[in-house]
């Protein structure tokens, strides 16, 4: 009898909860060895982010014969679209729910706070070789004049080399993320957890302000509702079988933080959502960079907040604009947790927060102990952006390969383990 393998959702709820545990028992001796762990798998994702988007976009508009611009187009609109309604709705809630329980009082609560800190044993200077904006442009570039060499006769030769070459460098970069990535997953997020819970950030910060955390986290399913709804609405099905396949993505993300390191899986949870092999190999890698609904919804409401709690003003014309530049901004967001937020600093005096003052460092620890669940969300609705770009293609003149003979994804996360 076959011993049937415990399945990747099993595996990273264990190691949530052993995470959890251990850093509520160990040492600070343990921890930093955990904390080693995991700042090394943290630089190597860093590390393999730009490399995975040149890989995986290039290949998926090379791929495409014709509309491949078109394609870039209409992936962009729709992912900028869900991106600034989820900030509006976030501003909208936020405005109408928050003055009924914010004062001051909760503020100086936080700020005066000290957050213990773990230090690694050691650490490696692993810097990646291209910063994720540049990787973007290379491969867009790349990809566009691949997909135009291929429909020109007369380069079409060279433009199905140039493909092949990506197409190897795409297999290589599965095959790290079969055999490296992947399994360290549930290792991966029992390191960070265990951290969370030992310095006892999360629990200090959601003692105050819980009620902010859960109407955070109440948005990021509205939305997945709305965007899976509209998905359902334009390809006539019914969307709750969708938001049920997203479960073992949601739970990646929530771990590991990071939208990149859950494209394997998220491009499995397409490929049973019936999305094509071209659409879905191009359009959850593209996602995961460009399609930030959740992590809007989070910045929004905190600087909602705290714009309240200091009696500022919290206008929709003030916010409006911040909503605009941070949609566009976070795109060229690092590719580690609390990128978005990072990203964000520059432009938080629009709003009359001070880039390196107190107030921002309250966004930034606010921002950061959720970080995994907004990350959940943007990874979520990246399927629902695939699900109406596959459905509305045709009307485009986006002409794509149907093929499913050459799966990119088929080996890295079976779907017998989601």
């Amino acid at each position: 009898m076959e011993k049937k393998k415990l399945g990747l959702v099993p595996k990273l709820i264990m190691g949530i909860i052993i995470g959890i545990v251990l850093g509520s028992f160990a040492s600070e001796s343990i921890i930093s060895i955990f904390v080693t762990f995991s700042s090394f798998v943290s630089a190597f994702i860093s590390f393999i982010i730009p490399l995975m988007i040149i890989a995986f976009v290039t290949a998926g508009i090379g791929e495409l014969r014709s509309g491949a611009g078109k394609l870039l187009g209409l992936t962009l609109g729709l992912a900028y679209g869900f991106t600034l309604i989820s900030g509006t709705f976030s501003y909208v809630v936020s405005r109408l729910v928050f003055p009924t329980f914010i004062d001051q009082a909760t503020t100086s609560a936080i700020m005066d706070g000290n957050v213990q800190s773990v230090a690694p044993l050691f650490t490696i200077p692993l810097l990646p070789l291209l910063d994720v904006t540049s990787a973007l442009v290379f491969a867009f570039i790349m990809g566009l004049g691949i997909s135009a060499l291929r429909g020109n006769e007369k380069t079409a030769e060279i433009g199905t080399m140039m493909g092949d070459f990506f197409n190897g460098f795409q297999f290589i970069i599965q095959m790290v993320l079969e055999k490296a990535v992947i399994p360290l997953l549930p290792y991966y997020i029992a390191s960070t957890f265990s951290l969370m819970s030992f310095t006892g950030e999360v629990w200090r910060v959601l003692a105050i302000f819980w009620r902010v955390y859960l109407i955070i986290f109440a948005m990021h399913f509205l939305i997945l509702i709305f965007q899976f709804g509209i998905a359902g609405a334009i390809t006539k099905t019914n969307p709750l079988p969708y938001l049920k396949n997203q479960l073992p993505a949601w739970l990646t993300a929530a771990g590991t933080q990071s939208s990149a390191t859950t494209i394997p899986v998220n491009v499995e949870v397409a490929k049973k959502n019936g999305v094509s092999k071209s659409i879905r190999e191009f359009v959850v890698p593209l996602c995961a960079t460009i399609h930030l609904s959740g992590s809007m919804i989070s910045l929004i409401a905190f600087s909602t907040a705290i714009l309240m709690m200091n009696n500022m003003e919290v206008s929709f014309g003030l916010l409006a604009p911040f909503i605009m530049i941070l949609g566009i901004s976070m795109v060229a967001a690092p590719g580690a947790p609390g990128g978005a937020v990072m990203s964000a600093l520059p432009f938080l005096p629009l709003i009359g927060i001070v880039s390196d003052g107190p107030l921002a460092s309250l966004m930034i620890a606010l921002y950061l102990t959720q970080d995994s669940f907004g990350t959940a969300c943007n990874v979520s609705g990246d399927n629902a952006v695939a699900l109406i770009v596959d459905k509305v293609k045709g009307r485009f003149g986006i002409a794509e390969e149907l093929e499913d003979s050459n799966e990119i994804f088929d080996e890295i996360v079976p779907a017998n383990e989601i």
